[in-house]
């Protein structure tokens, strides 16, 4: 799923409007809960390096979503999807976009973020 498509989907099934909190990070964009004001998915682009062992000139999108602890091993062990960066590891996986991840788990996984933060 392109970025661009994930962001309209989450605007649409969620009422949650993009931020973009970082100057430095123009393409780092979080979602949130209207009411409670938590995180519940952040679409950010990082090296290929920092998440796997990748080339350093390659830049990815990936989004975070928080993942029931009991799931998070086994979702670690698909090809795209690893560690959540910048977050907590045990709570927070990181996936690839555009990297063959079906899109109905994709979202999934994003209703599942939605629910476990609410």
């Amino acid at each position: 799923m392109q970025r661009s498509d994930l962001i309209e989907y989450i605007k649409n099934n969620y009422g949650s409007d993009p931020e973009y909190l970082w100057r430095k990070y123009p393409n780092y964009v979080v979602f949130r809960h209207s009411g409670n004001t938590k995180w519940f998915a952040a679409i950010i682009d990082v090296s290929a390096d920092k998440l796997h062992s990748g080339d350093a000139n390659t830049i990815i999108d990936v989004i975070n979503v928080k993942i029931r602890p009991e799931l998070v091993g086994s979702l670690r062990l698909k090809d795209g999807i690893f560690p959540g960066y910048h977050m907590n590891k045990e709570h927070w996986v990181s996936i690839k976009l555009n990297d063959g991840i079906d899109e109905t788990e994709l979202k999934s996984l994003i209703d599942e973020s939605y629910r476990l933060t609410q």
